[in-house]
């Protein structure tokens, strides 16, 4: 795998790499409103052309059109003219949990379950891969990103997991795991890790970012991928219990 490869700039890339199924208006929508909500795409940015997003994500362009006015109509997106003009990020985040939960809300647990299987599959095996494969300059790497893992604010660890994530991914020297890791974190990843948003479960997330780290320099492989499925299935179960949790709250609501 290239240097030049590294997790903070696939953070940002996995928003843009090609969907895998029917380009539709809904999926292009989802892609960028998660990447908006999880704080990868800040307030102000400015996106890609109708064009240009298109081309990224392997759509037509008038689909992107479409999945950019239904971000205007929810207020994640507007539109200047002129000649500074294009699209820009505009969510300030004070929603970002009602929306994330209405995702939650419309998955089948069944469908959890399997992104999980799917995800640890992915997940786990970059791990073990990157036990075997990375040198002690690599671990530093890891050391630094877990660094900047913030217990104390659920953006900062978000940010540093998914970049810890894409690292293994990177330093498993395989070009497909990191294509896989990059469209998995897309579309799964800011639902996957809304368990972040409760300090106990940031608290586990920074020790499994130390235990993996600590698997990688003893080249472990079996622990690496042990400590990696194992966060992954805790925060499964978790989704699992909220999408519950948000079933009884609907089933009190008065009709």
């Amino acid at each position: 795998m290239p240097q030049s490869i590294r997790a903070a700039t696939l953070t940002r890339a996995a928003v843009f790499t090609p969907l895998h199924t029917e380009g539709r208006a809904e999926l292009v929508e989802q892609r960028l409103s998660d990447a908006i909500v999880s704080g990868v795409l800040p307030d102000g940015e400015r996106l890609p052309s109708e064009l240009e997003l298109a081309k990224q994500l392997g759509v037509a362009v008038v689909t992107a059109r479409e999945s950019l006015e239904a971000l205007r109509s929810r207020g994640l997106v507007t539109t200047r003219r002129g000649r500074d003009g294009g699209s820009f990020v505009t969510f300030s985040g004070h929603a970002r949990h009602d929306i994330l939960d209405q995702r939650v809300d419309a998955l089948a647990r069944s469908e959890i379950r399997d992104m999980g299987v799917h995800y640890s599959a992915i997940a786990g095996m970059a791990a073990e891969l990157a036990a075997d494969r990375a040198g002690p300059l690599d671990v530093e790497t890891l050391r630094t990103i877990s660094s900047s893992f913030d217990v104390a604010e659920e953006g900062a660890a978000r940010r540093a997991l998914s970049r810890f994530q894409l690292e293994l991914a990177a330093l498993s020297q395989s070009a497909r795991l990191v294509r896989e890791e990059l469209r998995l974190q897309a579309e799964f990843g800011p639902v996957l890790w809304l368990c972040l948003s409760e300090a106990e479960h940031r608290e586990h997330g920074l020790d499994v970012l130390h235990t993996v780290t600590a698997a990688v320099e003893a080249v472990d492989p079996d622990a690496a991928r042990r400590e990696s499925t194992r966060h992954i299935a805790m925060a499964v179960d978790w989704l699992v219990a909220r999408k519950g949790m948000l079933a009884q709250q609907r089933e009190k609501m008065p009709a």
